[in-house]
């Protein structure tokens, strides 16, 4: 193997109420005017209510930015960057979800004044620093909290990516609290994601590496050992811990050797007709796990090894995950999801722009081919 690297966030903070420390955080940082980025949903629930009230009795100024809608536009982004400015914050907390964080992300750096956004996206474009950035999920899947990425959407149906370390936060918060009482199919779809990146990261084609398999593997371990339990017992705080570290375990596996062929087929799903990216994701998973595992069947069967109850081979994970998305209640084909049949081969050719992730699929993937994975995913498998 030749040389390969591995990086990830430099502090992460993992206790049920841990949110409630961020006064601390700062305080030591000498910061004491944040930008607070989250939704109005969470705010409505009272998830984050807690935090704020901390941080206001202890901060100069607490700026709250609640607008954050799920595929963040890049309107979202600048009324996002015009309240950092109108606060004159000097840092920026996000608890939620990936939206939430992903355009924190953005913020922190656009409010150095030294880049647009149009100039940042894409791979190691970020070339200013960014002010101190603290993130804490409200779900277990996206991993964004030790994730150098932040995906925004660019018009009606195209999204773009910023990806550089210097997205990286300088705490990341898992804070088992903050997930009770989510939905439960909010909480099967972004778990199916979650494991989605430790999947696809330990089968990526160009950089995966033994750190990220080794994180990608326990991730996978860890959330399909609790995924049922949080389904079935949402008040469980200790399944909800071990998700939200096999999460972040996910993300920072897939944060190093990327991800594959569900996500590129999965982006345009989530495009065309706003369905949750964990869902999106959930639809083309058994299609195209049938479709890799001619090309990496023992990395399958490695895989399904830590699953609990499947057999360890490459079928054995397919109709693990099949089980799963049955008993998870979410919709399991296209059709079931509301896709028109007619639109498929648009979504195989919008699917042919994610060529950044279908280089690290195990199998070549080209137009006939997406194609032919939409209409398997359409027909299903049961």
């Amino acid at each position: 193997m030749g040389g390969y690297s591995f990086q990830s966030v430099k502090t992460t903070l993992v206790q049920s109420g841990a949110v409630l420390q961020l006064p601390d955080l700062l305080s030591e940082r000498g910061l004491s005017r944040p930008l607070f980025v989250t939704d109005a949903m969470l705010i409505e629930l009272g998830v984050v209510s807690p935090a704020i009230d901390h941080l206001r009795r202890s901060c100069d100024r607490v700026t709250v930015y609640d607008g954050i809608e799920p595929d963040p536009s890049e309107r979202v982004v600048g009324d996002c960057l015009s309240a950092y400015r109108a606060g004159d914050c000097d840092c920026v907390i996000a608890i939620g979800g990936g939206s939430s964080m992903d355009v924190a992300k953005v913020v922190s750096v656009l409010s150095n004044d030294q880049q647009s956004l149009s100039e940042i996206y894409g791979v190691g474009m970020v070339s200013s620093p960014r002010k101190p950035l603290f993130l804490a999920p409200t779900t277990a899947g996206t991993g964004s909290e030790v994730t150098p990425v932040a995906i925004i959407t660019t018009g009606e149906t195209t999204k773009a990516g910023v990806s550089s370390p210097v997205l990286l936060p300088d705490v990341a918060i898992l804070d088992a609290a903050l997930t009770i009482g989510l939905p439960a199919s909010i909480t099967a779809m972004t778990g199916i994601d979650a494991m989605v990146h430790a999947i696809e990261a330990y089968t990526s084609k160009i950089k995966k590496n033994p750190i990220s398999d080794m994180v990608a593997l326990r991730a996978l371990k860890l959330l399909s050992e609790n995924i049922r339990t949080v389904l079935t017992s949402p008040q469980d705080t200790d399944a909800r811990e071990a998700m939200l570290l096999g999460s972040m375990f996910a993300g920072q596996a897939f944060a190093n050797a990327p991800v594959g062929a569900v996500h590129a087929l999965a982006y345009p799903v989530g495009g065309h007709y706003h369905i949750p990216h964990g869902l999106s994701n959930s639809l083309m998973l058994p299609t195209v796990l049938n479709f890799n595992a001619e090309a990496c069947p023992e990395l399958y069967a490695e895989l399904a090894a830590v699953l609990p109850g499947a057999e360890a081979s490459a079928l054995g994970l397919i109709d693990w995950f099949k089980l799963l998305i049955s008993e998870s209640g979410l919709p399991a084909t296209l059709a079931q999801a509301n896709i028109p049949e007619s639109d498929l081969p648009m979504l195989a050719s919008d699917a042919m722009f994610q060529q950044r992730l279908l280089i690290n699929n195990p199998r070549a993937v080209d137009e006939a081919t997406a194609l032919q994975l939409y209409r398997e995913a359409w027909q299903g498998w049961a």
